[in-house]
């Protein structure tokens, strides 16, 4: 093993999964929901996380807009 490395003759490369990296964070989501989910991925055997982030992205692909109207 050498003592330094010349980074520049490594052959750098972009990462190619750069734009499917995730961010964490912290939401408060209400128990029934969480609840929603977790029997969704009791049933599918896909996480209840990924489901979430599944259903998020969907609402993105499709531009959908919430309609809240308050009486």
């Amino acid at each position: 093993m050498r003592d330094e490395y010349n980074i520049e003759e490594l052959n750098p490369r972009k990462n190619p999964y750069a734009k499917k990296l995730r961010q964490q964070i912290t939401i408060n989501i209400d128990c029934k929901v969480i609840d929603f989910f977790r029997q969704m991925s009791a049933d599918s055997g896909i996480p209840y996380q990924t489901l979430i982030n599944l259903y998020l992205a969907d609402c993105m692909n499709k531009n959908r807009k919430i309609d809240i109207s308050w009486d």
